[in-house]
């Protein structure tokens, strides 16, 4: 764990903690970390971020017709103040191309190239055995709970 990464968990662990719900959030940060890492590791020798992946993912659900960059910003799994700009180096990959809409030009819509939808291919499995790895001690049925559970925190207040 890196010092900083420590310095944020001994933060919510420097006293003792007053619930149970208080107890899990550095255990929610600590797993969050492992899984991201994780992917992390698996796309890294095809030169891949984990939001570059979530991109060509959301661009494939999108179909010929695209989406608005603003769009897949709204639909990425990790907020990023920059979609701008990874949307740019993806481009210069030649993953994904853009054009201003036809009936808003203030709109770019971003479609997903044969190279990026090859690529796509290419990662698919690599990435779903990622969860296997990092879920392996958890039963099928804990593991539904558990996606349940953490929907629910998702939920807006």
């Amino acid at each position: 764990m890196t010092d900083a990464k420590q310095s944020l968990c001994d933060g919510f662990n420097s006293r003792p903690a007053q619930s149970p719900r208080e107890e899990v959030i550095p255990e929610l940060l600590r797993t969050a970390d492992i899984v991201r890492r994780r992917i992390a590791s698996v796309l890294a020798p095809f030169n891949v971020t984990p939001q570059q992946y979530n991109v060509l993912r959301i661009l494939r659900g999108a179909g010929p017709a695209g989406l608005p960059t603003l769009e897949i910003g709204d639909r990425l799994i990790e907020e990023t103040p920059g979609i701008t700009r990874l949307i740019d180096r993806m481009e210069s990959h030649g993953w994904v191309i853009r054009e201003r809409s036809r009936d808003d030009r203030r709109q770019v819509i971003c479609r997903l190239t044969p190279a990026g939808n090859d690529l796509l291919g290419q990662l698919d499995p690599v990435v779903a055995a990622a969860p296997t790895a990092v879920l392996s001690r958890l039963p099928e049925a804990s593991a539904r709970q558990l996606r349940a559970i953490l929907a629910r925190i998702r939920q807006p207040l």
